[in-house]
């Protein structure tokens, strides 16, 4: 049975905050607000948790799943951000946001694209959000909760902790968040494209 959270919006309490913490690093998934919709989230290294987050969200090994950051300095662990792109990233973030880049290292092979060697990351500018990524100190692996057979992202915390009671550890409610997903830009190739629209504005990438 997952565990509900009720936060506030603005001021997280740190209690509920380190107990989210504690329950990702026990190798827990939860469903967690941010600025372009709710996510489903787990520790970055947990072969277990991305399973069930694919799982969930029934996506093969294709599928970017996303290193939700807590800053640019974070960021720049875990791609290859190239010189001739480093502005254009950088003036668009903290936002509702994707950015998909050659993966350096640090990221494990079964979060890169089997084929490009790429990951998806993104810095969120959602209060709760951010509070979880600093108690992290790690970046969340991440995928917009988004289920089979739906068209639309789930929006509200209570439903999804009725709905998905069983399927993760820990829903966090913070009231209303974004309701569009965030805006995916692919920046492995020479030109940039616009893999999705979403809630970011595409004009400075076009």
């Amino acid at each position: 049975m997952a565990r509900y959270f009720d936060i506030h919006p603005a001021n997280p309490q740190r209690r509920a905050i380190g107990q989210v913490a504690d329950i990702v690093r026990a190798g827990g998934v939860i469903a967690y607000p941010t600025d372009s919709c709710y996510a489903l989230g787990c520790q970055f290294g947990n072969a277990d948790g991305i399973a069930r987050i694919r799982s969930i969200r029934q996506l093969d090994d294709r599928h970017h799943l996303t290193l939700v950051c807590q800053d640019f300095a974070q960021l720049g662990q875990f791609v290859y951000v190239a010189n001739s792109v480093f502005r254009a990233i950088k003036a668009a973030t903290p936002g509702s946001y994707t950015f998909i880049l050659p993966a350096t290292k640090e990221v494990p092979r079964r979060l890169q694209h089997p084929g490009k060697k790429t990951v998806g990351v993104r810095i969120p500018r959602h209060v709760v959000t951010q509070a979880l990524l600093a108690e992290l100190g790690e970046p969340l692996v991440s995928s917009t909760l988004l289920l089979p057979g739906q068209d639309e992202p789930m929006t509200q915390g209570w439903q999804i902790a009725e709905l998905l009671d069983h399927a993760v550890d820990a829903v966090i409610d913070s009231g209303d968040c974004g309701t569009e997903p965030t805006t995916v830009i692919d920046f492995s190739q020479p030109d940039p494209e616009i893999v999705r629209y979403g809630a970011g504005d595409t004009s400075a990438f076009e």
